[in-house]
């Protein structure tokens, strides 16, 4: 091999290491110890005098080791919290070792760091009643005396890089709030912004960023971190929650412990690495040392978590267990530790609602820690994985109705049942006010409290009612199981009549809900979609619309059934046009199972001239493509 290609293949092969390393996801043992036998830098005191105070102040500046002054460097601005001052850095977190420390590792680049003290008022001593009014105000006075006294000190008197780009501000708590606040709202002086436990002096979302798109553009590494146990955590989560909604590229970094030095000088060693250097924002999601507890969680269960890069890690303890697997649909083999708990962390999961089991010793069980969902036939552990786009089915700050449990005697069935029902915003307040009813179906192997759990159905309802997108109406979760199958013709003549004869006069008899035909809906996923398919189309004088989620006709099962409804459709083509104001079919993408028998009948829908429409949203046979379904189809209703 001659020296050329031996040269590129050395280069590929580097590469391939470098692009393999995986990213450090918290500092190593030993990252804040004095190293012997390294180069140090410097810690001086500087005086600078503020216009904006009207004396003279303080700041610590570190100069990295081999510091030159024919050189020119960039800076970091580290600030303190609510009860400390431009020394709370060097006593409670000794940045000066762990830069040192970084730089001896090759993982830094050279830089000045400046730690002023941030409470910009004559005595700026950290004394007294450290919350008092005033002293509180000149945290947010900060501001004005960094930009326009502080940074122009500094570019005066010390050799640094002076465009935006070489410019980086992060602080700790009050520090935090302050670097989060004054760094985005200074886009043009800052391109590098880290807040440490921020503090609830933290501006909300839409006064931190009004411009995600400018964002997106200046910043090179927005960086939020916090501790788990951490009484401020909220103020951080609320941030990168709206991040992920206006799609602005940011590290969310968790890590155990609370509001400390332990997690701030975790804090400087992870976000000051990424300083001044190219970076990969693509690979943001990846740096999360711990996940955020599931919104399915029981209370204040930490697991299952879930990682920024959809990532779930699932812990049960069970020391006399041989063997534990996860089973969510596909199984990972748990892992025992010493003290007894059983962890695994899985691939990244698709956005929504997944159903999972613990598989112990050979029998599914529940996971102890989170909420339980009947589906499957059974009970089920539940895990919800947020996405940018959810925000339809969360809970907001908007009028909200009811749902209420109701047990009624069938009459058809001869049988007590129950259903679940909507009541909108208002409903017993307004009391002379009628409403129109949406009568919707689970699939198989769940019963009527899907729609209630797990489709959130009152939460999209009173999402899209308060944004003026729907009508105000009832819905009615019931149970679509039978004494016979659904997919046998006794089944579905048993959901038909249980549906005419017991629960529509039940629900007209008991609550407002208006009668005619035009104010009568009908849907269902999966199986009730099949429910749907039978009961609606042959009573199009009971419902004017019809919603058939991920359904379709199963040919090979349902011949006779089928058969004879393309039959009726035929000769009543004319009718069920006219009748019906939406006939509304959704699918879960080409991965959904019920696809192709949901083609083969639109198929033969149109060749029998029966109007409808057709919608796809990708996620497969699953409970986010259902509740997609709903928010896309209850405002079609009742126009």
């Amino acid at each position: 091999m001659n020296r050329s290609k031996y040269l590129l293949l050395l280069f590929f092969l580097l590469v391939g290491q470098i692009n393999a390393q995986q990213i450090e996801k918290e500092a190593p043992a030993g990252f804040d110890q004095v190293r012997e036998g390294i180069s140090h830098g410097k810690i001086d005191t500087v005086t600078y005098s503020s216009e904006t105070v009207g004396n003279d102040r303080r700041a610590l500046v570190y100069t990295p080791p081999g510091f030159l002054k024919s050189k020119k460097y960039p800076v970091l601005y580290l600030l303190h919290g609510i009860g400390g001052d431009e020394k709370e850095w060097l006593f409670g977190g000794h940045p000066e070792v762990i830069l040192d420390n970084l730089y001896a590792d090759g993982k830094l680049e050279p830089m000045i760091v400046v730690m002023p003290n941030g409470r910009a008022m004559k005595d700026d001593r950290a004394v007294g009643n450290i919350m008092a009014p005033d002293k509180v105000q000149a945290f947010a006075t900060f501001e004005q005396d960094l930009l326009n006294d502080l940074i122009p000190y500094v570019e005066k008197n010390f050799p640094v890089l002076t465009d935006r780009e070489n410019r980086a501000i992060a602080g700790l708590s009050m520090g935090g709030g302050q670097s989060l606040n004054f760094g985005l709202g200074n886009l043009d002086m800052f391109a590098w912004v880290g807040g440490f436990s921020s503090a609830p002096n933290t501006k909300v979302p839409e006064e931190l960023i009004p411009d995600p798109e400018k964002a997106k553009e200046l910043l090179k590494v927005l960086w939020i971190s916090c501790g788990d146990e951490d009484g401020l955590l909220g103020f951080s989560s609320r941030t990168h929650e709206y991040l992920v909604e206006k799609d602005v590229p940011h590290i969310y970094y968790l890590e155990t412990g609370g509001h400390d030095f332990k997690v701030w000088k975790n804090g400087l060693y992870m976000f000051s690495q990424l300083l001044f250097k190219p970076v990969d924002q693509s690979k943001f999601n990846q740096y999360s040392s711990l996940g955020t507890p599931a919104a399915t969680n029981i209370r204040n269960s930490k697991y299952p978590q879930i990682y920024p890069d959809h990532r779930a890690k699932f812990r049960i303890k069970a020391p006399d267990a041989g063997k534990i697997q996860l089973d969510l649909g596909r199984k990972y083999n748990m892992i025992k530790g010493e003290d007894g708990f059983w962890e695994v962390m899985t691939d990244s999961l698709s956005e929504g609602f997944h159903y999972y089991s613990m598989i112990i010793d050979g029998v599914a069980v529940v996971d102890p820690s989170s909420e339980a969902f009947y589906g499957m036939g059974r009970y089920a552990s539940g895990i919800e994985v947020p996405f940018k786009g959810d925000g339809y089915y969360q809970l907001k700050d908007v009028p909200h109705g009811e749902v209420r449990r109701v047990r009624y005697l069938s009459t058809a069935l001869r049988s007590w049942r129950q259903f679940f029902i909507y009541t909108p915003p208002g409903y017993d307040t307004n009391t002379a006010e009628t409403y129109p009813t949406l009568y919707i179906y689970h699939g198989g192997g769940e019963d009527e409290t899907g729609w209630a759990r797990q489709g959130k159905t009152d939460l999209i309802l009173d999402n899209l009612i308060a944004e003026g997108k729907a009508k105000k109406m009832l819905v009615v979760m019931a149970d679509g199981n039978m004494p016979a199958s659904a997919f046998t013709e006794n089944g579905l003549k048993q959901f038909e009549r249980e549906l005419k004869e017991s629960l529509i006069p039940y629900v007209e008899k008991n609550y407002r809900a208006k009668s005619s035909a035009s104010d009568r809906a009908l849907a269902g996923l999966s199986m009730g979609g099949i429910q749907t398919l039978y009961a609606g189309v042959n009573n199009t004088d009971l419902f004017s619309y019809l919603g058939v989620f991920s359904s379709g006709w199963i040919a090979s099962r349902q011949t006779e059934i089928v058969d004879a409804q393309y039959a009726y459709m035929k000769e009543n083509a004319s009718k069920i046009n006219q009748n019906l104001k939406s006939f509304w079919i959704a699918m879960g993408g080409k991965e959904d199972i019920a696809y192709e028998n949901c083609q083969i009948m639109m198929k033969k829908f149109d060749e029998l001239g029966v109007d409808y429409t057709y919608s796809e949203y990708p996620g497969g046979h699953t409970w986010p493509v259902w509740r997609n379904n709903l928010y896309k189809f209850a405002p079609l209703l009742f126009n």
